[in-house]
């Protein structure tokens, strides 16, 4: 078998592979390959992904493989380039920040007809590395893999990870560490740092170049409207708001939701020091980076809107020709944002407590939950899938009861929520099953992520990782023989400080 069938044979047929955003102005990436590895090992490989990316790889042996996903040989079609991006980082804006570690193969189209990225992250200096090594370690690239498929099993739009390997080299961050690579599949890496970084060029031809490309790739509705910019902008924040309202919905806390974090495709991306809640507190942050709790779990909506108003920003220019009526429309239309969001997350309470009619006391209903676990110092995961059993019985209270310090406050909060369940159409087995489609009952608890993490990274053991992320593929549903994974830490487990590792 020679080398050219080999990749052909991974990227499908001829011609299925190709870099769309290499067709750009040169300006907007830098073409350079991947730096080659020592000793490429695959560790980790997304079957199922990789069947439904249209991927053949029956015929291709570990180490051929291996060798493609570390971008040591390159697919037939590829155009690996560093995409240049800007970004807000924790309010402060660095005009130039770009690719550092991760080089775009291309894309493909997958079974579905959908295009998809294929990048390779910890691949190797670019010129944007600024002075970093262009590489990374084993831990975070596991991290990345294992919450990105987490989120996609809880159906929560997020990039994917198609496989790790290990590079048979060292990194070095506060110790050595073994090095890594992640093929990440995304719906594209356009960010809104993408955006600002023309703009912070006053480089007008290429943010329309840059809009052009992502209505045709993402927003394909938007081509045809009146003023497509206008309806760009408003699709992209209407997906983002929705994602948002999705992390509430489960706990998870991104950590560091800077501009160049948020991908316009309206997916999740880049799970650095990301953590998913223990007991509620709408304070709470893990993120080691995050000083002032910038990106804590309950500032993560104004900061959505916060990214968004960036955006605009960028695309002033041609939203209007009078540079004044374009702040004045999109101050307004950021002001309608705040009540989409609103919009979004009251539903996805109201799903969660399994009330599918709309009351106007519903609001207060649920803060008043929320109020009575942080008082009570309730996990936020097992109180809302408890209730689901307790939607179907009121005999089922003590399971919910024993997670707060104060019990009796939720049973003064309990009579109000049966009130309000009495006038629902459906019943009580009803409720109760759909309940259980929006309230998992297995999350990547921080304490497992960071067992198996350690067990991969420190003794070569990938069992903990493998077992972990199989209990997650179905996080709705009851795995009896693997119920301690929906366990809160023990004191003596809790994680309290989460790093990106780069």
């Amino acid at each position: 078998m020679n080398q050219t069938s080999t990749i052909e044979r991974v990227c499908g047929p001829i011609g299925a592979f190709c870099n769309s955003y290499a067709r750009l102005p040169e300006h907007f990436f830098a073409r350079l390959e991947p730096t080659p590895v020592a000793t490429p090992s695959l560790v980790q490989f997304n079957a199922a992904l990789a069947e439904e990316l249209g991927l053949d790889i029956g015929t291709l042996d570990a180490d051929r493989l291996a060798a493609i996903l570390a971008g040591n040989l390159l697919p037939q079609g590829a155009e690996p380039i560093a995409m240049a991006y800007a970004g807000h980082q924790f309010g402060g804006f660095v005009p130039e920040l770009g690719d550092g570690r991760a080089i775009l193969l291309g894309e493909l189209r997958d079974r579905h007809g959908v295009r998809r990225d294929l990048q390779l992250k910890g691949s190797g200096q670019t010129p944007y590395s600024r002075r970093g090594d262009g590489r990374a370690a084993l831990g975070p690239m596991l991290r990345e893999y294992l919450i990105s498929e987490a989120m996609h099993a809880l159906g929560i739009p997020s990039t994917r990870a198609l496989a790790v390997v290990t590079t048979g080299e060292s990194v070095y961050r506060e110790r050595r560490l073994p090095g890594a690579i992640l093929t990440r599949v995304a719906a594209s890496h356009v960010r809104v740092g993408s955006f600002e970084y023309f703009a912070a060029r006053d480089d007008n031809a290429a943010i329309r170049s840059l809009a052009e490309y992502v209505i045709d790739r993402h927003y394909p509705e938007a081509r045809d409207a009146a003023e497509p910019i206008w309806a760009l902008m408003q699709g992209v924040a209407e997906r983002q708001v929705q994602l948002i309202a999705r992390w509430m919905q489960v706990g998870f806390i991104h950590g560091v939701m800077n501009t160049d974090n948020m991908a316009i495709s309206g997916e999740t991306i880049d799970f650095g020091p990301c953590a998913f809640m223990d007991a509620y507190d709408p304070a709470t942050v893990y993120s080691a980076i995050d000083h002032t709790g910038r990106y804590a779990y309950a500032n993560q909506p104004q900061i959505a809107l916060w990214n968004l108003a960036r955006f605009a920003q960028a695309l002033l220019p041609l939203l209007d020709p009078s540079p004044g009526r374009a702040v004045e429309r999109a101050n307004a239309w950021l002001g309608e944002l705040a009540e989409r969001f609103a919009e979004h997350w009251l539903g996805a309470m109201r799903a969660k407590l399994g009330m599918a009619l709309q009351e106007a006391a519903d609001l207060q209903l649920v803060q008043a939950l929320l109020d009575v676990m942080q008082r009570g110092g309730a996990d936020f995961t097992l109180t809302f899938r408890r209730l689901c059993d307790a939607a179907q019985s009121a005999r089922t209270d003590a399971d919910v009861r024993v997670l707060f310090t104060n019990p009796d406050a939720f049973d003064e909060w309990a009579v109000a929520w049966r009130s309000r369940l009495r006038r629902e159409p459906a019943d009580s087995q009803q409720r109760a099953q759909a309940m259980r489609q929006v309230n998992p009952a297995f999350i990547p608890r921080n304490h497992r992520v960071e067992q198996a993490l350690d067990a991969a990274s420190e003794r070569a053991d990938f069992e903990p990782f493998t077992r972990l992320l199989l209990v997650l593929s179905r996080p709705y549903e009851e795995q009896p023989s693997h119920a301690a994974y929906a366990d809160p830490p023990q004191p003596n487990e809790r994680v309290l400080r989460t790093f990106c590792g780069t």
